[in-house]
């Protein structure tokens, strides 16, 4: 079965003014359509076939560039669009919003340090908010399109929040002013989202 792109649940307008509608069409139409269709190419008549793209990627050949490239790019893409709403931004609560304040003191705190993940990455990569086992969260970041399902990347734990930090994301908008994409982000980030992928995955 070929793997498809999440639909967007919004149009690709509506998170303007924090992220440009020319950028979601490119974003969305071009470069996550490429890593879609060439990790269905990569991925055909082999026993990869049939599994889960999660399946994939914790068990995943780190030498294989065609599906470390593109199934990661794969599934980045579709959980960067999934934790973003035109209703977005403002802080999370329940037992997110607690487990944030246990790993990292303060929203504010953790704010601070997703935002030096994101923006310290060197060249093209991702910041992450991801959970354990347990539900401890950790911030990090990984280059290019590796994430924390893949072995050895540094991180681990289960990915709840992504922010795409590849130039393609924001260029367009920000030019090279990465940090204002960074801040702009938390305008959308939808935390129910969010939230939900914290409960399943703690």
């Amino acid at each position: 079965m070929a793997f498809k792109q999440n639909d967007l649940a919004y149009a690709k307008d509506a998170l303007e003014p924090h992220i440009d509608k020319a950028t979601m069409e490119v974003h969305y139409e071009k470069h996550h359509a490429g890593y879609t269709s060439k990790l269905n190419n990569a991925v055909e008549g082999t026993n990869l076939a049939d599994k889960s793209i999660e399946d994939i990627l914790k068990n995943l050949d780190m030498d294989n560039k065609a599906v470390r490239n593109n199934g990661g790019g794969f599934y980045n893409h579709n959980l960067f669009w999934d934790v973003m709403s035109p209703e977005g931004g403002g802080k999370p609560t329940g037992d997110l919003a607690k487990a944030i304040d246990e790993a990292f003191g303060s929203f504010d705190d953790f704010k601070e340090k997703f935002s030096n993940a994101a923006g310290g990455q060197f060249g093209s990569g991702w910041a992450w908010l991801c959970v354990h086992p347990g539900g401890r969260l950790e911030i990090c970041s990984t280059p290019n399109q590796d994430n924390p399902l893949m072995p050895g990347v540094g991180c681990g734990g289960h990915p709840v929040l992504g922010l795409d930090v590849w130039e393609h994301a924001y260029y367009l908008k920000y030019q090279n002013k990465r940090p204002d994409y960074v801040n702009a982000f938390f305008n959308v980030i939808n935390w129910e989202e969010v939230a939900k992928r914290y409960s399943d995955g703690k």
